[in-house]
């Protein structure tokens, strides 16, 4: 149970830096009164401001800030849960979020938001929307039950029975659930790729073993087939070089033909040149029989000597004349035949030059040839290391069926675990269970109220309403005075489930202007008996406008409002 001490607040909306305090365990009824405005309802916010960082109304974080200060908002709330007593502190301006158990602080390093989740979840084992079902009803602020949806009704109901566990482990088994698939699905991939491994070795093996010898003798003869050509070849450039030694035996010859001829061109034209003189001077005498230049007389015998000498000559230089054309023919001859014999050298050399390049290819044919034979030949002599690669690739794929059917086997699991801890399943077995509970508790209340309806909530947690005569009638359809009534019914019952779980069950009880609105009729004194003898062990605080039933309360706290601060004072039933 959940024992609230006392809450206390300053800088907070209308109330100054002086601290206003009210005890949450005091015995009996606690009526807080005030006019509007005066500051009443803000023992509401601060509580919820302390405990969930969000006030009761609908009004923001930074409007909870006293205008007139503008900083040190504070409040602070103790409580007992067991033996353990609790002091939580929150501000603003500066911010503020404190966790004291048993006097010592809680681990002021962590993240605010995870101090919220351990109080709310570890602690006080309520959210907000939980705690305002069974702690307050309100006025126009609050959300009655009747007025959520589905999702949040059942939120309230499993909060009650303490089975949202069963919805935190569903979120752990869906998230488990997403792991497995995962690893099935890498699993599934791996399988494929070890099935096709296996496969592909099998084939290798079985190409090995029917084809390794085949394609080694189809190689072979490819071999031999290249090694004849080679042979060919060779002997095609032995006959070719047993060619060019005999042309160039024949080229050495002739090979000074041309130097010869170079030689007999330069005598001849040097007989041309002395044939040209002597024809000149042959000419010079037989035209002239005196000097053209000093017009001396010739002497004839000098003169006809001098002709007969030249033409003596001349004949002589035109019998030598013939000898040179003739050799000069000759050494033409040997000349053209030197470059015929270099020119068939040649190409010989460029026959010899391109066997050699066509056996250097079918070498190197060989060598390929000779290489994958050697590789097939070592693949066929290690077969079994192969069948050890094959055995290996189907251990794997042992190993990845084994855990396939474990993790198939674990989805299976989850996905049952899964159903079971849906809405439909062990929380719908125990909502099942208290349902029947629920709607006797709400209508045990209304009938304590003088409203006779029958109640009825299904495991939806829609509801059926019928008056006596079985009409059926929905929740909008009432008063707001009979709406007050269920909610009251409602409010009672979740306290009194919560007080037989033990989940959520408090000491406090906070009505905000419940008189104010009509009970159509329903008495003030009727409903204060239900709330001292029917709702057990809680500390009721009731926060009206009416000031005409002060007596029936056992303390007093009115709250005024002077010089725009806010300021309360406590009187008991005895003063």
């Amino acid at each position: 149970m959940i024992r609230f001490k006392k809450i206390k607040w300053k800088n907070f909306l209308s109330t100054g830096d002086q601290w206003t305090e009210v005890k949450l365990d005091d015995d009996g009824t606690t009526l807080i009164v005030g006019a509007n405005g005066a500051g009443k309802s803000t023992v509401l916010d601060a509580i919820c401001f302390v405990l969930f960082n969000k006030p009761y109304r609908k009004i923001t974080k930074s409007q909870l800030v006293n205008t007139t200060n503008e900083k040190g908002t504070e409040t602070e709330i103790e409580f007992e849960i067991g033996s353990k007593k609790y002091l939580v502190r929150r501000g603003i301006r500066p911010n503020i979020f404190d966790i004291v158990i048993d006097g010592n602080m809680r681990n002021k390093e962590a993240d605010d938001r995870v101090n919220q989740k351990v109080l709310e979840e570890q602690i006080l084992k309520l959210n907000f929307k939980s705690f305002t079902q069974i702690v307050i009803l309100g006025s126009s602020n609050f959300i009655p039950f009747m007025q959520l949806n589905g999702p949040n009704r059942r939120e309230v109901i499993e909060d009650l029975l303490d089975i949202k566990i069963f919805s935190a482990m569903n979120n752990i088994v869906r998230d488990k659930l997403r792991v497995v698939k995962d690893s099935v699905r890498t699993l599934e991939l791996k399988k494929d790729n070890l099935n096709d491994k296996v496969s592909m070795q099998e084939e290798f093996i079985e190409e090995l073993d029917k084809r390794g010898k085949e394609t080694i003798h189809e190689k072979e003869e490819k071999l031999n087939i290249i090694a004849l050509d080679v042979d060919k070849l060779l002997k095609k450039n032995e006959n070719l070089n047993t060619s060019m030694v005999s042309i160039q035996r024949q080229l050495e010859t002739v090979s000074d033909a041309s130097q010869r001829l170079q030689q007999l061109g330069s005598l001849k034209q040097k007989i041309n040149n002395k044939v040209s003189r002597i024809t000149k001077e042959e000419r010079f005498f037989s035209e002239h029989k005196t000097c053209p230049t000093c017009d001396q007389h010739i002497e004839e015998s000098f003169r006809l000597n001098r002709i007969k000498d030249a033409q003596s000559k001349a004949q002589e230089l035109n019998e030598g004349y013939q000898k040179l054309e003739e050799s000069i023919r000759k050494e033409g001859q040997r000349e053209r035949q030197s470059q015929q014999l270099t020119k068939e050298i040649a190409n010989l050399t460029y026959d010899i030059s391109q066997n050699n390049t066509r056996i250097s290819s079918l070498q190197q044919q060989t060598g390929d040839l000779q290489q994958e034979i050697q590789t097939v030949t070592s693949k066929l002599q290690n077969r079994n290391s192969e069948h050890e690669e094959l055995g290996k690739f189907k251990g794997e794929l042992d190993i990845v069926f084994d855990k396939l059917a474990t993790e198939k086997e674990e989805i299976n699991y989850n996905n049952f675990a899964y159903s079971l801890l849906q809405d439909g399943g062990v929380k719908a077995k125990i909502i099942k269970k208290y349902l029947p509970l629920i709607n006797e508790q709400v209508n045990r209340y209304l009938q304590m109220m003088d409203f006779y309806i029958n109640f009825h909530l299904d495991e939806e947690f829609n509801e059926t309403i019928q008056n006596p005569i079985h009409d059926k009638f929905s929740y909008s359809s009432f008063s707001e005075g009979e709406k007050m009534r269920i909610d009251l019914s409602l409010l009672f019952t979740w306290r009194e489930v919560a007080r037989f779980k033990n989940s959520a069950n408090t000491n406090l009880l906070i009505l905000d202007e419940v008189f104010d609105s009509s009970l159509d009729g329903f008495g003030t004194d009727e409903f204060i008996k239900i709330i001292k003898y029917v709702v057990k062990d809680a500390n009721v605080f009731v926060i009206s406008h009416k000031t005409d039933m002060l007596d029936k309360f056992s303390t007093v706290i009115e709250f005024t409002k002077k010089g725009g601060f806010s300021y309360s004072t406590k009187n008991s039933a005895d003063a």
